[in-house]
This record gives C-alpha cells, structure tokens and sequence, in this order.
C-alpha cells in the first residue's frame, strides 16, 4: 500500500455464479479527497463499492482475485463479525433510495441513534443530542420535528439527508455515496452536492461519489474513474477527464446529455460515438421560428382554462378542514404537433396537473377542452373512449407493467378493450410492428417485464401508450432514473415517433436541460401555479423569476 493512500484496490475481480462482473480493476483513495466513480447500470460501480464493506450477496457473488486495502488490513479476509466495528464506523455508506434503507417502523431519530449507540458509549441523553446536532449539521430545517418523524413523514431530500446524517454519525475515514441524488429535484440535488462538499472539508473524510452523470460528479470529486462493462477504462484528475477524454465510452457519456447551448437534431448515444457516426445537426433558432410559425397558426388540440384542484386534510372531529391548492388557477394552450415541457420541484403539481387532463383525478373547477369540447363535462362511456387519444407513459415502466403477462400480452390488451385490430393474429402482427418501432423486435413478445433492463422496459412503456394510435402522450419524467445515454436513445425515439405519427407531447421533467432540449413552449410550475410561460429557449436564456433562475442555475453543468 502506498504510503499516502488511505484506501487501496488491487486487481479486484467479482464474479456472480459463473459471470465476471469486474475485472481486475486498481484504484487507490487518498485521504481528504473525493474521488468520483462513472459509468452506466451494469457497469460495475456499485458491486466494487459494495465489496469494500462486505456487503455483497455471500451465496450469489464471489471476490475471485485481488486485494481492497484498508488501515493495513485485507478487507477481503475480514468475516462478518469483523466488518461490523468497520460499518458506519470507519466506513460509510449513502445509498441510493432512502425510503427503502430507511426503516419505516422507526422515527429518523431513533434510526441515527440506532448508529451511535453501536459503536461509541454515550447516555440517552447525549445520544439525542448529538443526533440533534448532526441533523442541524446537515442542515435539515425543524431538526427536532425530524428527530419524532418517521420516513413517509418528510420529504426525499430531507430522506437523503437523515441518511447523510446516519452515515456520519461516527465521524468515518471514508464516506462511500452510491447515487444519492439520482430521484431527487435538481435544485435539492444541488443542495445535497454543496453539502457533501461541506462536510467532506469540516470532517477531513474522504468521499467515493457514485454516478451516472459525468456533468454532476465533475463539480464535485476530484479525481474521476470511468467504467464501463465491468472495468475502468478511463482515470484521472477531474479536469482531464472532462475536457480530455480519451476513451470513446467517457466522450460517449459527456455527448450524450442534452446541451444547453445548442439543439442537435438527434442525441449522440455511445454506438454513435464508438462507431463515429454521430450526426451534428443543428435544429437553428430560424428552423424552430418557421416550425412555430405554422404549428401555432392551427386552433389548440387541448386548451386548459383556469383549473383548479384542491385536497382537504382535516386535523380532528370540529376544526375546519384545511384546503391544499395542487393546482392553482392554471390556463394554457397546447397545440397539434407540439412538445410543450412542464418542469417544476416535487410537489409543485405537475403530475396533479397531468393526472386531472387524463381524468385519473377530476379537478374541482374550470374547463379541459380537447378539440374544443370540455371532457370535465363527459359521461363515463365518453371518457372511456378518450383514453385512446390521450395517454401516458409513466416514470418507473416496472411498476405500470404487470409483472405475470408477457409484455406482448400486455400490449395487446387495451388495443382489444379500445377494438384496435381485426383479429387476434392481427394485433399480433401490430404489436411486433410497434415493438420494431421503440427498437426491439418479435423475440420479446413472449417475455417477462422483469427479463429487460431499465432502458428496454422504458421501450415497452412508450410502446404500450403508442399501441392505441392517440393524438396526445403525457411523458411523466419518463426518462429521470435512466443513464445518460439510455437517456438519449429514448428522448431520439420520442421524437422520431413525434416526427412520424404526429403525436403531441405534454413532457414533465424536472431536469430542465432535458425539458429544454424536448420543448417548443415551456411551463415552470411552482406551489400550483404558472410561474413562466414561453418558448423554452426564451425562458432559459432570459429567465423572469427567481425561481425559474434558481432552476437554471441548479443544472448540473461540469467544469
């Protein structure tokens, strides 16, 4: 072991039954720093990382070569009993979904103490204070609302943060965050960045931040390590990595988001920079000019007049209910051929908004006209029926798939229900038509939601929703938890279909980089109301609001 490094991985190889799923890869963390690791899903980051605490499945994985050197121990050689003084203790870990590491039975601060309790020797007394302490520390507002609070009680940022909080409750040498701001709103994403920065210069620790985002790791770590397949092709100091990459995958990973100061006509994917055909076209500000010219001289396909919807919480028997405003007055027009982006925080109503134009929950007042007739006045028959021009392709596509029925089955069913096809044979032959579309083909019929990655599932999603012919498809941060370039073969696909089959788009996303590049006009949402209105690129280039600006300025830009 190097003399100055703090933490190092020799040849480490990982294997799953008979599959390698890392090789021989070496890396060393040195102390006080942050070393940012990249890659896709698949790509090995979080199984090396995992390995490192002894946290890998024993039955399923196996460590089948190498070393992971920590304070001159072998961690390789350690048992259970051994890693146990080393958890949360000397290393730490931040996982990626707190409302799933978080025990839901028990307060966030009983779940901090739970982490002091078993390895310093502290009264009750001083084991409430020092959580309280370290809840202030990251800066999570009411620190002893908190403390009584269980985890569907507060929001995901301040999840992440109790997470933080646990993780750094005795004081670790290192601090290993797996994905910790991959579901949340980019300006609390933002917020969690500065203040793993914070802490990582107060406490001296050294932080490995894991990622699929090149842009987001580059404003953070210091030293960065690619991997793709199970290997790291790529390491060094941060601005190397990102002004210079060498290998093909990291150029693939930094081309592939969308960018802010030019449209191109199609996404860079990684094929497209390993085989060097990427197509640089440009969409000019003249071509979107003459595009609107003829696409806003149409009357609008959906005209939303002064909505409102409320929910009633009421605190006991006698008291008055109190009135929650989802959504708040809300007017706009959106027109045949037209991808009009809605972006907004958690909470601001967006999917409220979605969910009264889909009539999954009626709004409480004023008027939804599609083609002119106002559908909060249709009968259950009639609504029925406009399902099939207006639909939607959810956030988690494993979650709106049903997990027995072959995704082919799955397809074919509401084109039955909606009497699309003549024969059962010939919505067959429709369904292999439409999955060749979204780029799969005939052999996945037969196939289960849970036999297909992320980014394939996504495909089956947009699939299912383009399968009844609609007019209007709500995409619903349809594309938020997928890796960058996965990202981008879908956000291409989206928009040849758009190109295609005329579809209009309402697209919900709170990744403005990823709205802007989608959109024509853009809404900014914020407490139930329209905050901004206008052509998306008027309104990233010169934003009215401070809060559209403070979303701006939240985007993860890189170096």
């Amino acid at each position: 072991m190097s003399k100055q490094a703090l933490l190092e991985i020799n040849n480490l190889s990982i294997a799953f039954g008979e599959n390698k799923v890392v090789h021989q890869i070496s890396f060393q963390l040195e102390p006080n720093e942050i070393l940012g690791i990249v890659g896709e899903s698949g790509s090995g980051k979080s199984v090396s990382t995992l390995a490192i605490l002894g946290l890998l499945p024993k039955k399923l994985s196996k460590i089948t070569s190498g070393k992971i050197i920590f304070n001159g121990n072998d961690l390789t050689n350690l048992d259970s009993k051994a890693f146990q003084s080393i958890r949360g203790n000397e290393i730490a870990m931040i996982f990626q979904e707190p409302m799933s590491s978080l025990n839901p039975s028990m307060t966030c601060g009983k779940q901090v103490e739970e982490v002091l309790l078993q390895h310093i020797k502290l009264t009750q007394k001083e084991v409430r204070t020092e959580t309280l302490s370290l809840f202030e520390k990251v800066k999570l507002p009411l620190p002893k609302r908190v403390y009584k609070a269980y985890p569907h009680e507060i929001s995901g940022g301040q999840k992440q943060r109790v997470m933080i909080a646990m993780a750094i409750a005795c004081k670790p040498k290192i601090l290993i965050a797996d994905e910790p701001t991959t579901a949340l709103d980019v300006t609390v994403q933002k917020d969690i960045i500065l203040l793993l920065k914070q802490l990582q210069h107060d406490e001296g620790m050294s932080i490995i931040f894991i990622s699929h985002d090149l842009a987001l790791v580059s404003e953070l770590a210091d030293r960065i390590l690619v991997m793709y397949n199970g290997e790291i092709v790529e390491q060094g100091k941060t601005s190397k990595i990102f002004h210079e990459p060498e290998h093909s995958y990291t150029q693939a990973l930094i081309s592939s988001r969308p960018k802010l100061d030019m449209r191109l006509k199609r996404l860079p994917t990684i094929k497209d920079v390993v085989n060097k055909t990427v197509n640089d076209s440009v969409i000019t500000p003249e071509d979107r000019k003459t595009f609107h010219k003829s696409l806003y001289a149409k009357p609008p396909l959906l005209e939303v007049v002064d909505l409102e919807k409320h929910y009633f919480s009421s605190t006991g028997w006698f008291t008055k209910p109190d009135v929650f405003k989802a959504v708040n007055g809300v007017s706009f027009k959106l027109y045949d051929g037209e991808t009009l982006g809605l972006v907004g925080e958690s909470g601001c109503g967006k999917s409220t908004l979605a969910n009264a134009i889909l009539q999954l929950d009626r709004a409480n007042s004023g008027k939804i006209l599609y083609k002119g007739v106002d559908i909060l006045k249709l009968s259950k028959p009639e609504i029925r029926s406009l399902r099939k021009d207006i639909q939607i392709i959810f956030q988690d596509p494993y979650a709106s798939l049903n997990p027995r029925i072959p995704i082919g089955k799955a397809i074919m069913e509401p084109m039955k229900v909606h009497n699309i096809g003549v024969t059962e044979s010939n919505r067959k032959q429709m369904v292999v038509d439409i999955l060749e579309k979204v780029g799969l083909n005939e052999t996945h019929f037969n196939r289960y939601p849970h036999e297909f990655s992320g980014g394939q599932r996504q495909r089956i999603g947009i699939a299912r929703a383009i399968s009844l012919q609609p007019k209007l498809i709500i995409c619903d941060e349809s594309v938020s938890a997928l890796d960058i370039s996965v990202q981008a073969q879908v956000l291409n696909l989206l928009n040849d279909l758009k190109e295609n089959f005329g579809f209009t788009y309402i697209f919900i996303s709170h990744d403005l980089a990823v709205v802007k590049y989608m959109s024509d006009q853009l809404i900014v949402m914020n407490n139930g109301k329209i905050e901004e209105l206008d052509d998306a690129d008027i309104i990233y280039e010169h934003p009215k609001k401070d809060y559209t600006k403070k979303l701006i300025h939240a985007i993860p830009k890189g170096l």
